[in-house]
């Protein structure tokens, strides 16, 4: 049967770093970088008689990332032990939460921008709240590196507090998947819970996918793809198996519930052994942590909810009248929409202060491999650049050489840049002499546009632009020329 015939589903675990000073259970320091080893004591190197102490600020945050994501958190909260025995966990157990975690239910909305750009014209379900099931609050294991004849095992990264985010089996498509964790992202890192940077293994992902053939309500055998480290990978790797899984439908081969691994050398997922259930992990409550009872951190961090994306992305629309696709990128990073609200307060045209930054200040950002935070044009800065043009002191053509040598000497104000450069606001009588006249040397270009092709105005504001050697305010020529043509 064609892939059509069956229907994919996919939920997803989402492993994510918390941004914390010190580790869950101990005073160590966590953080990326450091030297191997070195951030290590009893507790998270699991020696005996070692006692575990709680992060107070992990609590806090996780009970903070359930608020953003609609999650309730229940009055008392408690720790279990997962009990299995891998290298990267020598005392033989994690410390996690099991039955009663800090929260619940929720759900992450898919923003268009968070959708791979191949599909946004065409998103299936726009507007999509992907259901969670939980968030958990664990610790982190000790990270591996596999070489050819031996393994090494670095313990800083053992103990970080760790949010586990679980979503129901609610997602479609790897799309889907794609904008699930981009989305994911972005709300964590505007609540300042997570860097969620995959790439320094802040943020990881387990997949898991089913199929089975349309018509049918029972879910089909669940594969789990472990440990992923890249969005992108979690997209080619559920792709795969879907068409994987309704290829051996179709030859009649039973699924068989099992744990993977993305190989992307190969493009293929490849088994790693047969999937354990939970009572595989023998989970029991931790004797060592007392429940935590929830009610005032829950109060407290009422006041650290922050603007999320979707409502700051309306209010840009409303306020400052921008599209709404200009709106979602303005808002797709905190630091972005910080820099366009603070640029576009005040100013006289909010809309073209969007249009610059979009197109001029992101595109000069790409280009010389700078984050917003990093930009040598600050917000006032591109502001009061804006304003100029619309008051007719430069046009838009001298304003992209003053914003190229503002680059270069941000210490300097937009207008005395334009000054030394000899761009001052033409003297408005000589420019309506000029229009005047290329209005009286071009008459079948003026019957033509008062005939019926109003169009073509254009062309005579770019001669007169050309006449005034760029000096001429643009509306303010077209205005007068509609004027004068009664157009």
């Amino acid at each position: 049967m064609p892939r059509e015939d069956y229907i994919a589903t996919v939920g997803l675990e989402v492993h994510c770093q918390i941004t914390s000073n010190s580790k869950m259970f101990c005073g160590c320091r966590a953080g990326y970088g450091h030297e191997p080893n070195t951030n290590v004591c009893p507790v998270c190197l699991g020696l005996p008689g070692a006692l575990p102490v709680l992060n107070k600020h992990a609590i806090e945050q996780t009970i903070l990332a359930g608020m953003l994501l609609d999650c309730h958190t229940p009055e008392i909260s408690k720790w279990d032990r997962k009990n299995y025995f891998y290298p990267d966990m020598p005392k033989n157990f994690q410390l996690t939460q099991f039955d009663i975690p800090l929260c619940i239910g929720g759900g992450v909305p898919l923003y268009d921008l968070a959708y791979p750009k191949d599909v946004q014209n065409k998103i299936p379900n726009p507007g999509k709240v992907v259901k969670m099931n939980r968030i958990h609050l664990e610790e982190d294991v000790a990270k591996s590196t596999h070489f050819d004849s031996h393994s090494t095992i670095d313990f800083n990264r053992a103990g970080t507090p760790l949010m586990e985010i679980v979503s129901e089996a609610d997602i479609d498509s790897a799309d889907e998947a794609y904008a699930y964790l981009k989305s994911l992202q972005q709300i964590l890192i505007y609540g300042k819970i997570s860097d969620a940077d995959m790439e320094k293994g802040q943020m990881r992902c387990d997949v898991n996918i089913s199929v089975r053939p349309v018509g049918t309500t029972e879910l089909g055998t669940k594969l789990e793809v472990k440990n992923l480290n890249s969005i992108t990978a979690v997209r080619k790797s559920i792709e795969f198996e879907i068409q994987r899984q309704c290829d051996e439908y179709d030859k009649g081969i039973a699924q068989q519930q099992a744990t993977i691994r993305w190989d992307d050398a190969i493009g293929e997922t490849v088994v790693m052994r047969i999937k354990e259930d939970s009572a595989d992990y023998r989970y029991f409550p931790e004797p060592d942590l007392l429940p935590v009872l929830t009610g005032e951190l829950v109060e407290k961090m009422k006041a650290h909810v922050p603007e999320l994306p979707h409502h700051k992305r309306d209010r840009f629309v409303k306020e400052f009248t921008v599209s709404e696709y200009d709106a979602g990128v303005l808002t797709s990073e905190r630091a972005l929409a910080d820099y366009y609200e603070a640029a576009a307060t005040g100013a006289k045209d909010s809309k073209k202060v969007a249009n610059w930054l979009i197109n001029t200040v992101l595109g000069k950002l790409n280009e010389t491999f700078l984050s917003i935070d990093q930009s040598p044009v600050t917000a006032v800065a591109l502001r009061d650049l804006v304003d100029l043009v619309e008051a007719g002191t430069i046009s838009n053509n001298q304003a992209k050489d003053v914003f190229t040598a503002l680059w270069e000497s941000p210490e300097k104000a937009p207008a005395d840049i334009a000054k030394s450069m000899g761009f001052e606001p033409a003297d408005n009588s000589a420019i309506e002499a000029i229009i005047d006249e290329v209005i009286a040397a071009n008459p079948e270009k003026v019957a033509e546009i008062t005939g019926g092709n109003p169009n073509l105005a254009n062309w005579l504001t770019g001669q007169v632009m050309k006449v005034s050697r760029g000096k001429a305010n643009p509306k303010m020529v077209s205005d007068s020329i509609a004027g004068k043509l009664g157009l």
